[in-house]
């Protein structure tokens, strides 16, 4: 599947859109998105018509409409896959990883939202890692994506953590100090 290159503002509607979905599980209301990050409703109205026409969010019409982002809409996000492995932080326990090095960060369970689960893909060993430590993971470079999650199991053969998802954020927010 090509990668659809997202503009900054689609990135950061999108991402909106899946954290508050993924709060209620019902469609999303275009004005609580322009709350959530800040714009107008109209901007958001029109920024829906073109992540519908790139498929990555559907309009559910009725009283309690409003959009769903589908499953292309975590593949876009997903456009982790660095052309050079950048490096994009990981911290373990509170504490950075220096030698960990996240290749990508494949939200592909994702539409399955009571599993939330995110894998993700190291360059170095898993060995360190234990079920139930708190993992964070970015911010990327692309999209500044951050995920927080706790482990809830691994891959050593392949050097996969899979986390369960307990925060996604992207920047439209203040960064915390």
């Amino acid at each position: 599947m090509s990668s659809i290159e997202l503009t900054p503002s689609q990135k950061t509607i999108l991402t909106a859109l899946i954290n508050l979905h993924r709060e209620t599980e019902d469609a999303v209301k275009g004005e609580d998105i322009a709350e959530e990050v800040n714009r107008n409703p109209g901007t958001i109205r029109n920024q829906m018509q073109s992540l519908k026409a790139l498929q990555l969010v559907e309009g559910v019409p009725g009283p309690k409409g409003g959009y769903k982002p589908t499953a292309n809409a975590y593949e876009a996000l997903d456009v982790q896959q660095m052309d050079e492995p950048a490096f994009v932080p990981l911290t373990h326990n509170g504490e950075a990883v220096e030698n960990a090095n996240v290749e990508e960060i494949d939200l592909s369970s994702v539409h399955h939202p009571e599993l939330c689960r995110a894998e993700i893909h190291l360059q170095g060993s898993t060995k360190d890692f234990h079920e139930g430590d708190k993992i964070v993971v970015g911010p990327t470079p692309l999209s500044k994506l951050v995920v927080e999650g706790t482990l809830d199991g691994k891959d050593d053969t392949n050097n996969i953590l899979i986390l369960q998802i307990d925060d996604m954020k992207a920047p439209a927010e203040e960064p915390a100090h």
